[in-house]
């Protein structure tokens, strides 16, 4: 299963993908968490002692320059577009629990596209796990779907939209939704966090026409609190397990072929 997790920053994107990544290893898969946000910080929420410690892909100089034939800020060059990728997941990650975790860093720069060496070869990889990797592939991104192309989006099982109960979250909920479906991504669905009861959950399901919500985090000050202490987010929240439990049901359920 491919799974890519979007929304407007802050709204918690990345303790979705921590806890279903969590989730799906606890139930025996083989996961790939895929850190693609720029601001990395999924290594942390799930627990790894040392993040800083994990370079992102896009930092790579040598290894870029190896893979491409260009080096990182060199213009006006040709270089590979289709780049040996296949070995990089096992090199270049990190495991904890069972899970395999990656950074990305940036994939395109100054809000353009981006036609750069690292851009090539984040490309290449993104294809890679998504077209190539059997494992369970969570990936984590920043605001928007620039980590997927065409042939990549069609690769992913659901993507999912994390929002809060506010208008500028669920506008961008709206924004992300007509891009993917633009690269012909359909299976879409939504995620309602931070929410403080029934009235917040009504305007989310209300003001998302057209998308699946999958669940409802409750907002819980203990997440917060753990987090602060270095300790485990995993059982620091019961209500907050329970609704990623409900969710990760879902995304199975909706696996299976009819039947």
């Amino acid at each position: 299963m491919k799974i890519a997790i979007s929304g407007k920053g802050g709204v918690g994107k990345t303790l979705l993908a921590a806890f279903l990544a969590h989730k799906f290893a606890r139930s025996g898969y083989r996961v790939i968490a895929i850190d693609a946000d720029p601001d990395a910080n999924l290594a942390a929420t799930l627990g790894y002692p040392h993040p800083e410690k994990i370079t992102p892909v896009s930092e790579l100089a040598d290894l870029i320059e190896e893979r491409v034939g260009v080096r990182p800020g060199t213009s006006g060059s040709f270089f590979k577009l289709n780049p040996k990728v296949d070995d990089l997941p096992e090199k270049y990650s990190v495991k904890l629990d069972g899970i395999r975790i990656m950074a990305m860093g940036r994939i395109k720069r100054g809000g353009t596209g981006c036609y750069c060496p690292e851009g090539a070869l984040l490309q290449a990889l993104v294809s890679h796990l998504l077209l190539q990797q059997d494992e369970v592939v969570i990936l984590d991104m920043e605001a928007g779907i620039e980590h997927l192309s065409r042939g990549t989006a069609k690769a992913v099982d659901k993507l999912i939209i994390v929002v809060e109960p506010g208008r500028r979250s669920l506008e961008t909920a709206q924004t992300i939704k007509n891009l993917a479906q633009d690269l012909g991504l359909k299976n879409i669905g939504a995620v309602g966090n931070k929410v403080t009861g029934e009235a917040d959950r009504a305007f989310i399901g209300e003001n998302l026409p057209g998308i699946e919500v999958l669940g409802f985090i409750d907002y819980d000050p203990a997440i917060g609190r753990a987090d602060h202490a270095g300790q485990s987010l995993f059982t620091a929240s019961p209500s907050t397990v329970r609704a990623v439990d409900g969710i990760y049901a879902k995304l199975i359920a909706s696996s299976q072929p009819p039947g």
